[in-house]
């Protein structure tokens, strides 16, 4: 059970210092509940860790209610090798060692919420995937090598999860979406951008499936977990709503007014991805997924579509949140 449900929880996140970590942290903190950050860069407000080895900072687990595991290098990269390396052992790695930092704790926490990826999920149009009938991709006819990759990270990164040694924890694997929140550097403000220069486009032809959660929902729903005890293993976030990439372009330019954007064919998409360094996947893979199983146990979303997530967030006040390349 937890500590002190109804009135101050203590909630432990590591890998918080970037956008969504800032996110998450605003929400609790006003909330009235006890934050702790744990950061590979020592600044105030922050426990250092190196995110694959016990320290000192495993003594925070100790009392905490909630675990919050948001580590991991970005996957705003161009996926060379050394970049897809990285991208796996700083999953894997973390994960392994806030397992073996609950299983050491003397009162480990009752929770551990785990960030995974809806990246896990197969690249289709004909159907959303859900917890319940999605399918996992990396199988797909003419998949590319690379799209493999991430889905190879995604999964390896879950099943160090399952592997945890925990039982006085539940543990939940977050399938998240993109978070959109209004904080420069976040996504919506890099989308915001391209917008706002004309960018902001079909790509491709437009058809890729685009799903996003609002960041208050995404809190709203960790607040939820919190409270049923009954879910564990993997969980959508996600807004019920996933929509075409066109639309979802079209939907930014009409909240910045702005009238045209630039289509983007393939090959000129994959300069720009090139010059920019990143990759083409974030963009081109259709992410069709649908929150089931909180839908399903009463969740209830209050910005369920892009149109009105968009408009709020288009006029909201931005904060300026730490934003590392790494975790």
């Amino acid at each position: 059970m937890f500590h002190n449900i109804l009135n101050t929880m203590k909630v432990v996140i590591p890998g918080g210092s970037g956008a969504v970590g800032a996110a998450v942290k605003r929400h609790f903190v006003a909330a009235g509940h006890a934050v702790v950050i744990l950061s590979r860069h020592a600044t105030e407000g922050h426990v250092q860790w190196d995110g694959r080895t016990i320290g000192d900072w495993a003594r925070e687990f100790n009392d905490a209610d909630v675990v919050l595991n948001l580590a991991g290098r970005t996957v705003n990269c161009r996926y060379s090798e050394a970049h897809l390396k990285e991208m796996m052992d700083s999953r894997v790695e973390s994960t392994r060692v806030v397992g073996q930092a609950i299983a050491r704790a003397k009162r480990p926490p009752p929770l551990w919420l785990q960030a995974s990826t809806a990246t896990i999920y197969a690249h289709r149009f004909d159907a959303p995937n859900d917890e319940f009938t999605g399918i996992i991709g990396g199988q797909e006819p003419d998949v590319p090598a690379l799209w493999k990759r991430s889905i190879d990270i995604a999964l390896a990164w879950e099943e160090e999860l399952d592997a945890a040694r925990t039982p006085g924890t539940r543990k939940v694997a977050l399938r998240s979406a993109m978070v959109m929140s209004a904080d420069k550097g976040s996504i919506f403000d890099v989308l915001s951008r391209l917008a706002r220069r004309g960018l902001s486009g079909k790509i491709d032809g437009g058809r890729q499936y685009v799903s996003w959660i609002h960041e208050h929902d995404f809190c709203a729903a960790l607040d939820f977990l919190i409270a049923h005890p009954e879910i564990d293993g993997p969980v959508n976030l996600a807004s019920p709503n996933p929509l075409p990439q066109a639309e979802f372009a079209q939907v930014v330019r009409e909240a910045w007014r702005v009238p045209i954007g630039l289509p983007l064919p393939a090959w000129m998409l994959e300069i720009g991805c090139f010059l920019m360094q990143t990759e083409s996947e974030l963009v081109m893979k259709s992410r069709r997924v649908v929150p089931g199983r909180l839908l399903k146990a009463g969740f209830e979303f209050k910005f369920p579509e892009w149109r009105q997530a968009c408009k709020g967030l288009s006029t909201a006040p931005s904060t300026t949140p730490r934003l590392p390349t790494s975790y």
